[in-house]
């Protein structure tokens, strides 16, 4: 009682010089403090019991197939792996990293989830050889595998409102030692104090005054938290306060691994352009090409230093500063017993181990996203895309993209001074799929503007005319490939009463000519008069049946005078390069949830075909076009060995340069032109073809069967009649049929055999396709 009493009088004796200050914070503390407290927690309530982290919507390319007499080459699967961004770091044992050894690979692959399901990392032996795989091998348990895929590489973002790149993960599926080693280095007491450290705050105040300056933070991972989701940066009595108050109470409501959860997911740790990069699961990618459950102690401890400063601790730019930084981390890691003096050395002997370019793209392929977007847009609008969490998986194949990207850049640049108004374009498929492995808008790689290989409608020339004789061919007791076409002179009188008298490109005309020879030498007027037999209504029908709606029914169609996109051109083209079906060309595989879970699969079931004896036909005349034809280039070169049927086309006044060609498994088009539309003096053989060849010079493909196809069988013909010949007689020409077509019946050549007795006749006659190249057509 004595001391209740002596603290009373105490009191007394204080309170007239205390109550003022007593009243004004017991008025500031009910007036304002708790107030404002009220109003903070209903927001800090607010948005983190709602609160959902911006992941964006990843575009990805079509997972590498890996399996025996696949075409391949070294280069080409270097390419592929740096795009989805292994790292050679010479042991190929971790997940996202590859060696070789010799022609042979060691490939440790990430796994993915996929529409088709997906796989699982794998540690694999790839042998190459001859230009394709050799074997596959699983390295665990040395069996050999029919077929594997190494992930996708990641080739687009699609963003919403924030340019923020995340991979959402929960707290279980991180590795033990990046949560102990956050706490350990950015907030050892963060499971025990209620937001915000006050024993921190006064340790770094007295290292600050004992330094001088700055040299010690305070701030828990609450606080940091608090900052990130609801502060800005800047250094105020007002905003540390805020975040001092914000920090306990949240606290207050959410437990400590919530907090620590919505920490690792939203952390900044780095940058790319405008694309920022939030939470460790994305930055492991960004940095090292893998998950975070693949990492090694050194790499966890370099991006728990980043948090510190990740722009002045980025490891590509300062790797000085990151690797003192990651070092001083492991040391950390050490004195609180996370790893051991022996496996700290071990990893601060490594080096950082970044790979050079971070898995970000925005839109690394802009004229392929374009098709992208076309096709999904009926299933995903734009809004859709940008609330982000999805994987769009498209069949794009960056080697061959970017094969095609080089091959227009060589041929560009060879055209000299002429390549400097020069444009080009280009799609690639896969020739029995209709998969689009590649699209190139603009001669310049990247470019973000007009798209010609979509919205270039430009004359399409020769590149026309297969599908005049396809047409044909449909009639086989009509026209066989021997069949005798008139290429005398034509003169038609048009609607406004002027005549139309096209010539051929030598300005020649060449009689009777065999039908496979107007094809492979390109003669219009040979093709014309066979178009007008045919009947115009029967090739414009065909050429609607692939969705074409400006196709004018006139004469000048048959020598090219429609007017259509690369893309367009690539779609007719893949009729004849399927063996006949009409597969319509696809970019998108499908679509997975961020559970991988497919959401829309893309897939095109392919019939039994139409008119497959024609198309065979078709097919094999296109291959003479490159042996001895306007693409006889093609023969001279060492890409003889492919077979390729193929077909160049040049517009009037040599404004446009097209060649389409295909082999076993692959079908490319290219265009070359000017966009004012003035003449490019380009032929097909000289502009587009050239580019073609690059491209094949290094695009490793199946060879194209240089035997007629399924259903036909080879004859000897002799023109003036259409009827079977002896192989001994002049003019007769060997060519496919359709089985059955003709009468096994074969006329003989007596009297010309008298003729030669006498002086009047070849002994040794020669058949035309043995004849040397024409130069007449460049067609």
């Amino acid at each position: 009682m004595e001391f209740l009493s002596r603290l009373r009088s105490i009191a007394s004796a204080c309170w007239p010089w205390v109550r003022i200050p007593f009243w004004i914070c017991t008025g500031l503390l009910f007036g304002f403090l708790l107030p404002y407290s009220l109003i903070l927690n209903k927001r800090v309530q607010d948005r983190f019991s709602d609160l959902v982290f911006a992941v964006p919507t990843r575009v990805y390319s079509q997972p590498l197939r890996l399996a025996p007499y696949v075409p391949m080459t070294p280069g080409t699967l270097e390419v592929e792996l740096a795009f989805s961004g292994y790292a050679n770091d010479g042991h190929g044992d971790v997940p996202g990293s590859w060696a070789k050894k010799g022609s042979t690979y060691l490939i440790s692959s990430r796994g993915y989830a996929g529409p088709d399901g997906g796989e699982l990392p794998k540690h694999i032996r790839v042998a190459l050889g001859n230009g394709m795989v050799q074997s596959v091998t699983d390295v665990a348990s040395g069996k050999a595998l029919s077929e594997t895929h190494l992930d996708p590489a990641r080739i687009a973002t699609v963003y919403g409102a924030k340019q923020e790149d995340r991979t959402y993960v929960q707290l279980n599926d991180l590795p033990p030692l990046l949560i102990a080693g956050l706490q350990a280095v950015e907030d050892r007491d963060f499971k025990h104090h209620i937001g915000v450290d006050f024993t921190a705050i006064l340790r770094a105040a007295f290292a600050d005054l004992r330094a001088g300056h700055t040299v010690q933070g305070a701030s828990t991972l609450t606080q940091q938290l608090v900052r990130n989701l609801f502060l800005n940066r800047e250094q105020t009595m007002g905003r540390k306060l805020n975040e001092a108050l914000m920090s306990i109470l949240l606290e207050m409501h959410y437990s400590k691994a919530r907090i620590l959860e919505a920490y690792i997911n939203e952390v900044f740790l780095g940058q790319q352009g405008d694309q920022a990069v939030h939470g460790f699961a994305a930055a492991s990618q960004f940095y090292f090409g893998r998950r975070l459950e693949f990492l090694r102690p050194q790499e966890i401890a370099m991006l728990v230093g980043l948090v510190k400063g990740p722009s002045q601790l980025d490891p590509r730019r300062y790797p000085d500063r990151a690797l003192a930084r990651r070092n001083l981390v492991l040391d950390t890691f050490v004195t609180t017993g996370l790893l051991s003096a022996e496996q700290a050395r071990a990893a601060k002997a490594t080096p950082l181990g970044v790979i050079p370019d971070g898995q970000l793209p925005h839109n690394r392929f802009p004229a392929f996203m374009e098709l992208v977007r076309q096709q999904i847009t009926n299933d995903f609008d734009e809004d859709t895309l940008k609330q982000g969490n999805l994987s769009i998986f498209t069949t794009l194949d960056p080697a061959t993209q970017l094969y095609t990207e080089q091959a227009i850049d060589s041929a560009i640049n060879g055209l000299g001074k002429r390549g400097e108004d020069t444009q080009s374009a280009a799609v690639v498929t896969d020739s029995k799929t209709g998969s689009v492995l590649a699209v190139v808008g603009s001669k310049i790689p990247g470019d973000q503007g007009f798209n010609r290989a979509l919205d270039a409608r430009r004359p399409i020339g020769s590149t026309i005319k297969p599908f005049v004789y396809l047409v044909a061919l449909t009639n086989p007791e009509r026209w066989n490939l021997a069949t005798q076409l008139d290429d005398s002179p034509v003169s038609m009188k048009q609607p406004d009463g002027s005549w139309w008298t096209p010539h051929n490109d030598d300005n020649q005309s060449h009689g009777m000519v065999p039908m496979v020879d107007a094809l492979a030498n390109s003669w219009n007027l040979a093709t014309i008069h066979l178009g007008l037999e045919v009947g115009l209504p029967r090739i414009k029908a065909f050429l609607d049946s692939f969705g074409l709606t400006n196709v004018q029914p006139g004469p000048s169609l048959l020598i090219g005078a429609v007017d259509l996109a690369p893309i367009q051109v690539t779609q007719l083209y893949q009729y004849i390069a399927s063996d006949g079906h009409a597969l319509p060309l696809l970019a998108v595989s499908g679509v997975v949830d961020s559970h991988g879970h497919t959401i829309k699969r893309y897939e095109v079931e392919s019939g039994k075909g139409e008119y497959q004896p024609a198309v065979r036909l078709v097919t094999w005349a296109m291959q003479q076009v490159a042996t001895y034809g306007t693409a006889s280039s093609l023969a001279k070169s060492n890409l003889a060995y492919l077979h390729t049927a193929g077909k160049t086309g040049t517009s009037n006044d040599l404004r446009d340069s097209w060649f389409a060609g295909f082999t076993g498994d692959r079908l490319a088009v290219f265009w070359m032109g000017r966009d004012d539309n003035k003449p490019s003096h380009l032929w097909g053989s000289t502009g587009a073809l050239r580019a073609w060849q690059e491209l094949f010079r290094k695009l490793p493909t199946v060879p194209l069967p240089a035997t007629a196809g399924d259903g036909l069988e080879m004859a000897w013909i002799n023109p003036a009649d259409g009827r079977r010949s002896d192989p001994a007689c002049s003019g007769a020409k060997e060519v496919p049929i359709i089985a059955g077509s003709l009468s096994t019946d074969s006329e003989g050549c007596f009297w010309q055999k008298v003729g030669n007795l006498f002086g009047g006749g070849q002994s040794a006659p020669q058949p035309a396709t043995e004849s040397p190249t024409p130069t007449a057509s460049q067609q």
